[in-house]
C-alpha cells in the first residue's frame, strides 16, 4: 500500500525519439510535477515498445535516452521510483491474469487497436491486448492516481474495470466499503489525474504540435536544427512595415509559453507598432526558449554519456518497485488459487 498518508501517482514513459514542447508542457512537467506532493513511481515501457519496435539497439537506446531527458526536466530517482518495465517480470504475470477476466469486446474498443487498424497498420496480438498489460502496470503498484491526457482516458477507465472484474470474479465482491474506500483486498481501483490541454503548444505547421505529424520543435538537439524548426514556423503574408495581430499568430502564442506578462505586453507592442516582422518574433521566441531549456539541455549531455549511472537508477528502481509488485502479486496468486512467492 501507499506508504503514510501519500497518494501513490503512477506514469509510464514510451521510450520513443524526439522530445518536442508539447512533451514538455503537456505530460513532462506536469508528471513530475506530482512528485512534489505524492509518493511517484515512473517506468519505462519497454515491452510496451515491442509492438512496434524491431530494432533492439534502438530500443535500448530510447529507453536510456528516455530517463536521460526526464532526469535532465527535473525527476529526481532520489525522490521517486524509476525503473524499466522489463525489469519488474511480475507485470507480464499479473497482465495474464486480467486477460482471462476480460472480454475481448473491450479489447476492441481500445482507441489504440480501433486506430491501428483503420489505419491499416501492423495489428500484431501485441497490439490487441495492449490494454491488458497497461491495466497490470498500474494495478501492480496499488496506484492510486494516474496522470493522463483526455486522449487516454479510455485505458484508465479501462484498467479501472478490469480491476472490478478480477474482484468481483475471484473474491465476489468489490473490494470497496460503502464509502468507497478500498478494503485493501483485491485489486485497487486507481483515479485519473487529467492533465489540462495545452491548446497553445502548436507545431510549425500550425497544427497540434505532434510526432505523428513531424511538426514537433525539439527540446534536445543541436542548436542549428531547433533554430531552423522555429525560424520555419508558419506565419501570414503581412508585409514587414504593416501593424500586425500578436493574438492570431502562433510565434507570440508559443512566446508566451517562456515569457513574463511584461515581456508579452511588450513583444504585442511591437506587433502591433508596424516595422517589426514576424522573423524578428521568431528570433525572440528562439532567445528565450534556448534561456529556458538550456539549464536542461546541459543536464542531458551530462546524463547521456553516463550510461552506468542510468543504468544503476534502472536497477535500484526496479528493486523498489518490485518490493511494492510482489506483495499485490500475492494477493492476486492467493485469490486465483495459485501458490504465492
Amino acid at each position: 500500500m501507499s506508504s503514510g498518508n501519500h497518494k501513490r501517482s503512477l506514469t509510464g514513459i514510451k521510450p520513443t525519439g524526439l522530445v518536442h514542447w508539447s512533451h514538455y508542457f503537456g505530460m513532462i512537467d506536469p508528471a513530475i510535477s506530482l512528485s512534489r506532493d505524492m509518493e511517484a513511481f515512473y517506468f519505462l515501457a519497454d515491452y510496451h515498445a515491442l509492438t512496434s519496435v524491431r530494432n533492439a539497439e534502438a530500443l535500448q537506446r530510447d529507453t536510456m535516452e528516455a530517463v536521460a531527458v526526464w532526469m535532465a526536466c527535473g525527476l529526481d530517482p532520489e525522490k521517486a521510483v524509476v525503473w524499466r518495465q522489463s525489469d519488474v517480470p511480475e507485470v507480464t504475470e499479473l497482465s495474464w491474469v486480467l486477460s482471462c477476466v476480460t472480454g475481448y469486446g473491450l479489447m476492441e474498443r481500445a482507441h489504440s487497436f480501433k486506430d491501428a487498424r483503420a489505419k491499416g497498420k501492423e495489428v500484431n496480438f501485441g497490439v490487441v491486448s495492449y490494454p491488458a498489460l497497461m491495466a497490470a502496470d498500474i494495478l501492480l503498484y496499488d496506484s492510486d492516481v494516474v496522470p493522463v491526457g483526455k486522449d487516454q482516458l479510455q485505458h484508465l477507465e479501462m484498467t479501472r474495470d478490469m480491476a472490478g472484474y478480477f474482484n468481483q470474479q475471484f473474491l465476489g465482491q468489490s473490494c470497496y466499503d460503502k464509502n468507497d474506500q478500498w478494503t485493501g483486498e483485491g485489486l485497487k481501483r486507481p483515479e485519473a489525474h487529467v492533465r489540462e490541454a495545452t491548446g497553445s503548444v502548436t507545431g510549425v505547421d500550425g497544427r497540434k504540435m505532434s510526432s505523428s505529424y513531424d511538426n514537433g520543435i525539439p527540446i534536445f538537439g543541436s542548436k542549428k536544427a531547433i533554430k531552423k524548426r522555429v525560424m520555419s514556423i508558419v506565419t501570414d503574408s503581412t508585409s514587414l512595415e504593416d501593424p500586425k495581430d500578436p493574438d492570431t499568430c502562433q510565434v507570440y502564442q508559443m512566446y508566451k509559453l517562456f515569457s513574463t506578462p511584461e515581456e508579452q505586453v511588450e513583444l504585442a507592442a511591437n506587433y502591433r507598432g508596424g516595422n517589426f516582422g514576424y522573423g524578428h518574433a521568431k528570433l525572440a521566441l528562439l532567445e528565450k526558449s534556448q534561456a529556458f531549456f538550456a539549464p536542461m539541455q546541459s543536464r542531458y549531455e551530462e546524463l547521456i554519456n553516463q550510461p552506468e549511472r542510468i543504468e544503476a537508477i534502472l536497477q535500484d528502481g526496479a528493486e523498489r518497485a518490485r518490493a511494492v509488485a510482489i506483495p499485490v502479486l500475492n494477493r492476486v496468486r492467493a485469490a486465483v488459487g495459485l501458490p504465492t512467492r
